[in-house]
Parts: C-alpha cells; sequence; structure tokens
C-alpha cells in the first residue's frame, strides 16, 4: 500500500486559501509540490479521487492510550487504527492512564518500547507534572516529550495526583525555557462533594463538577502564564461561562491557548438519559446555551482547537448496568469520529473547511511544536493526507469502531462525511475500511 513518489488528484482539495482543482505531488514521504489539476506528470503513477475532498491528515493532541499497564482499556494499535479510520495522521498520547504514568524519563522509555511497531499513525508524547517531579521535567523534554500536562482537581486515578500552584510555578520556568507547552485540566474543587439525589440522575452529576471549578482553575493559570510567559493551554473547555475571561486574556496577548471537544459541541445536559453513563466525562457535558457558546467562541476565535480527549475504558468501569454516574468512568471513546462530528454540527453553523483544517489540523500541530511538518497541505510538509466524503451520511454503529471497546454516545447518531483513505508521510495506512498490513507509524519526539 506504499509508493513513494505518485500523485493525487481531485476536484476539491482544501488548501489555504480555499478548495480547489489540484494536483498532490507526493515523493519520499513528503508533499513536493501542490499543482494545478491541469500540470500533471505524465510518467508518474496518480490517484484520481474525482469530486472527494483532500485535506491535512487531523493532528489529535489530546488521546488516553493507556498502554502500557492498561492495554485492557485501550492501546497503541487499535488506537491508531482507529485514528487512521477518522482521518487522525499525527496523536500525542498523554502521560495517563498508563501504569506507569509518563512522570519519569524510565516510565517514558517503558512508554516508547510498548509502542514499538503498533503505530498505524505517527505519535508523540506528553510527559506529567506531579506534585515532586520537578527534578524529571528538564530530563523527559530532552528524551522528546512534546510538553507537559497537569492536573488541578483528582485524575480519577491515585498514580497521577493533581498538581498545587506551587507544582505549576516550579514546572513553568523550566517549561518556558524550552518553549514547550503546559497542559492544565483546570477544574479547582477545596474536595469531590457529596453526591446528592439519585446516582442514575445525570443532573445530579452535573451539579457535582459546577462551572466555578472550571473557572477558578482558568483564573489560575491566567495569572500564572502573565507571570511566567509560558506557554500554557488549557483542555477541554466545557463552561462557556469562562469565554469572556479567555477573550480577555487574547486581547491582553498571553500565551494561553484553548481547546474543546466533540462531545462537548454536538451534545446536550438536557439529552443526556437517567443512567446512560456512557456520556459520563469531567468536565461534564453541559446545557445547550454552553453548547451554543462554545461554537462562538470558535467563531471569535477564543477556542483555537478541537481534539477528541478520547478516554477509553473497559465497559464494566462505566457501570452502564447500574446507571451509578457516581461510580462510573468518567471518559468519552470517540477517536474514530471526530471528523464526522465536526463536519455534521458545523453544517448547521455555516462555517467553512478551512476552519475545519485551522481546528483539527494545523493549530494542534502547531501546540506541540510540529507545525513544519504537520497540519498543512504545503510543500515541504509531511503527505499526511485525508480523502473524505464530506457530504456522505452513515448511523454510526459503535460494533464496528476500531477503538478497542465499541462503548460511545455516538452509537445510532447520524453524522456526515465519510473518510475513505488516509496516507500517512504518503503511506496509505488506510482505504475503504482496510489498514495497511504493517504499521509504518512513527514516533515523534520534541525537536531541538
Amino acid at each position: 500500500m506504499q509508493t513513494t513518489e505518485f500523485l493525487l488528484k481531485s476536484r476539491n482539495v482544501i488548501l489555504d486559501d480555499g478548495v480547489h482543482p489540484a494536483v498532490i505531488h507526493v515523493r519520499d514521504g513528503v508533499i513536493a509540490n501542490v499543482l494545478d489539476a491541469e500540470l500533471l506528470h505524465p510518467d508518474l503513477p496518480m490517484e484520481d479521487v474525482g469530486d472527494l475532498h483532500v485535506m491535512a491528515g487531523l493532528v489529535d493532541s489530546h488521546v488516553h492510550i493507556n498502554e502500557p499497564g492498561r492495554t485492557e482499556w485501550e492501546g497503541f494499535e487499535t488506537a491508531t487504527k482507529a485514528a487512521a479510520a477518522g482521518g487522525i495522521t499525527t496523536l500525542v498520547d498523554m502521560p495517563l492512564n498508563s501504569t506507569p504514568v509518563t512522570t519519569t524519563v524510565k516510565s517514558f522509555e517503558a512508554k516508547l518500547s510498548a509502542a514499538e511497531g503498533k503505530l498505524w499513525v505517527d505519535c508523540g508524547f506528553y510527559g506529567g507534572v506531579v506534585p515532586d517531579n520537578r527534578q524529571d521535567i528538564k530530563p523527559l523534554l530532552d528524551a522528546g516529550v512534546l510538553g507537559m500536562k497537569a492536573f488541578l482537581i483528582h485524575s480519577g486515578i491515585d498514580d497521577f495526583p493533581n498538581s498545587t500552584e506551587a507544582d505549576l510555578r516550579s514546572a513553568m520556568p523550566i517549561l518556558h525555557d524550552y518553549g514547550a507547552p503546559l497542559l492544565v485540566h483546570c477544574e479547582i474543587g477545596k474536595e469531590l462533594p457529596p453526591y446528592a439525589g439519585d446516582p442514575q440522575s445525570y443532573p445530579a452529576y452535573l451539579a457535582s463538577r459546577p462551572t466555578s471549578w472550571e473557572h477558578e482553575a482558568i483564573k489560575l493559570v491566567t495569572a500564572l502564564a502573565r507571570e511566567y510567559r509560558t506557554k500554557t493551554h488549557v483542555v477541554h473547555l466545557a463552561s462557556a461561562d469562562a469565554v469572556p475571561g479567555l477573550a480577555a486574556s487574547r486581547t491582553e496577548g498571553l500565551p494561553l491557548t484553548v481547546e474543546t471537544c466533540p462531545h462537548y459541541l454536538y451534545f446536550t445536559a438536557e439529552d443526556v438519559p437517567s443512567g446512560d453513563t456512557r456520556f459520563k466525562c469531567a468536565p461534564p457535558i453541559r446545557g445547550r446555551d454552553h453548547r451554543e457558546r462554545l461554537w462562538d467562541a470558535l467563531r471569535a476565535g477564543v477556542i483555537d482547537m478541537i481534539v477528541s480527549d478520547h478516554s477509553p475504558t473497559v465497559p464494566e468501569l462505566k457501570c452502564l448496568e447500574s446507571g451509578d454516574f457516581q461510580r462510573a468512568w468518567g471518559g468519552i471513546a470517540s477517536l474514530q469520529l471526530g471528523l464526522s462530528i465536526i463536519r455534521t454540527e458545523m453544517l448547521h453553523r455555516r462555517f467553512s473547511f478551512a476552519d475545519l483544517v485551522r481546528w483539527m489540523s494545523s493549530t494542534p500541530a502547531s501546540l506541540v511544536g510540529l507545525q513544519h511538518r504537520k497540519g498543512a497541505l504545503r510543500v515541504g510538509m509531511d503527505a499526511d493526507i485525508v480523502v473524505w466524503d464530506p457530504d456522505e451520511e452513515f448511523v454510526v454503529d459503535g460494533a464496528t469502531l476500531d477503538h478497542r471497546h465499541k462503548l460511545t454516545p455516538y452509537d445510532g447518531e447520524k453524522l456526515q462525511g465519510k473518510v475513505k483513505r488516509t496516507y500517512v508521510r504518503g503511506t496509505l495506512v488506510f482505504k475503504d475500511g482496510k489498514f495497511a498490513d504493517n504499521a509504518s507509524g512513527k514516533v515523534l519526539l520534541r525537536e531541538g
């Protein structure tokens, strides 16, 4: 499924300046040229995909793969195959929920060893900021992690404890010197409150993680970004009430970026059935008004990117039989579906394909320092390409998804936009539901 040099032609190629008929000339894994559709090399093999759209592969900078140690939750092979099927050509693995967590160079080496020979797309990694591991941050960055992740509240597993303000203050000068980002789970709660009411009640779960927790945490990281001028990134924003403050930080010119996730842009709290713990995540899916204002924040440029926060577990830990939101694992599986989810929702809101590429390809690539290689169809960039039909509708059948466990709140949802092919550095890794025989994805280490 690999050719070192070929042409890919389409009447709908999504480039920086719009959608055009064009030919992508791929040579030795990179984009050698972007040609007018009539300027061909007759001596080169050519694939003409007709009206199918061709765009830069997606970059998902927030994925929990969980291997080693919790490979029964998810693993490199299943996660990267699901990514390829969803048009994702680059992903970045979070430092949890693997065992060991990626908070030392030794644990990072275990992660790299576990990934060997199992990557169908390119994969980078984050290290973790936890109490008392300041001495590990510089070695992790030297070893090649693309950034560092911290929680300001219990992470869900005891071996990745939350950081304090003092821990962030210890980490941020080091990260500033390296030009690497600090990613922060922005919820601060003095302690998890007693769960009031019916454990199957989604409104009760929602009330247990109020918007004020997000706001307090964002206020803290904004102040620290102002003080240290460290690249600081707010992960999975759910509360639109935080948007005005974030907009002010953008006007101020702070090095602060923000992501949200497909589940916050598609679902609403009002639609979550009682006891359906497939929808549990943290921060929680909030009300319809929050969803619409998050879309407004994307339009205004206050939210920079959309990433999956794919965080699956074994089905029994989602507690579907009891429907207990208090006990269920908080995480949503959607790695393969992000492009289709966002395409479906943006249709109602008059966004462009350029917006889609910015949110899901170029800006996530820039977050982790890969903008010179990933996230755009330009000469000299890696030939990471997705071929898709943005108009094809399908109903999600969870049983057919390629990540390890099939449990997802999108099961039965009608979506629009179907991936047909995915190329990673010019190698065809996915075509019409089938994967390449060999894993050709590469580990991406921090440069410089």
